[in-house]
């Protein structure tokens, strides 16, 4: 195995210089920067991860709270994160959290040396007050840390004009919990009814509490008719298509189906997508310093039908 002082030697230029070049430092002449990368490559040699840590005070490893509802929806964003966790060298350390008190718990053993910088995603639950140097991911109720959230207002009102195009006029929306997100969605909802000259009915809107399958059951058994339903994200769109099936409800024929987040696509369904490598690059830009800490980034959506 080779190491620091066989690329030095074949490279011909110092230890000091071969680990500048290798930590990505500055101050190293262009010659002996390609001079170090060409030997390192030639001797396929990896750089000690321990031995940096200890030099450097640092870990290179970033640790992510996955607070997400279902595993399918966890990966896509799992993937496009160490794609660019990959891009900037640093390594990603995943725990998995349910509600505040085990996100408090992981960011507390990720906090103990583990890495240098943490992200959480897709809370849908209250979380404990954060530092500014956290990012957060689509988390809906969060007091500090450096946000990077959807525009669900711009979501809502697209989704809305897209169901009216289709001849859809009696929408209903199983709307988040109470939350900023679910006044923004309620907001987006409305002004699309307005713009089509349609009437609210308070009854085709509700929280989507304690789950959407009980929030749609109730819809159904109120007897309120609806040709158009709004959802969460694709979790709550699958659910929700099976129900409606079980009522004898035909998809989308009787019911189309509106996902409000499609990030991980169903075919055949209209929903809104969001680009996850460009938040996954956001959120990167945001913890390696290029962006300042403690500020929120708004992200729309895209209409995919």
């Amino acid at each position: 195995m080779a190491t620091i002082n066989d690329v030095s030697r074949l490279a011909q230029v110092s230890k000091a210089t071969v680990s500048r070049v290798l930590s990505g430092s500055r101050g190293v002449k262009e010659e002996s920067r390609l001079a170090v990368l060409k030997a390192a490559e030639a001797l396929n040699y990896a750089p000690n991860l321990i031995a940096q840590s200890l030099s450097t005070q640092t870990t290179g490893c970033i640790g992510v709270v996955c607070a997400m509802e279902t595993i399918q929806q966890a990966a896509h964003y799992l993937q496009a994160l160490e794609k660019q966790m990959r891009l900037h060298k640093k390594h990603l350390l995943l725990r998995f959290a349910t509600d505040a008190a085990s996100v408090q718990h992981a960011l507390s053993e990720l906090g103990r040396g583990l890495c240098d910088a943490m992200i959480i995603i897709g809370a849908r639950f209250t979380l404990p007050p954060l530092d500014d140097t956290i990012v957060l991911i689509d988390c809906l109720d969060a007091e500090g840390g450096s946000r990077i959230e959807f525009d669900h207002e711009f979501a809502a009102h697209t989704a809305s004009q897209y169901l009216v195009s289709q001849g859809r006029r009696q929408l209903a929306l199983l709307n988040y919990d109470q939350s900023d997100a679910a006044d923004q969605t309620l907001q987006g909802y409305r002004s699309a009814l307005e713009f089509n000259l349609i009437p609210y009915n308070r009854q085709l809107v509700t929280q989507c509490s304690p789950s959407m399958k009980v929030a749609l059951q109730s819809l159904l058994n109120s007897g309120v008719a609806f040709n158009g339903l709004l959802l969460r994200d694709n979790n709550d769109a699958q659910q929700a298509k099976e129900l409606l099936q079980a009522f004898n409800r035909d998809v989308p024929r009787q019911v189309m189906i509106f996902s409000l987040d499609g990030s991980m696509s169903l075919p055949g369904q209209p929903a809104i997508e969001y680009p996850l490598e460009s938040l996954a690059q956001r959120a990167l830009e945001l913890i390696v310093g290029s962006r300042d800490a403690g500020h929120s980034y708004v992200v729309r959506g895209a209409l995919v039908a």
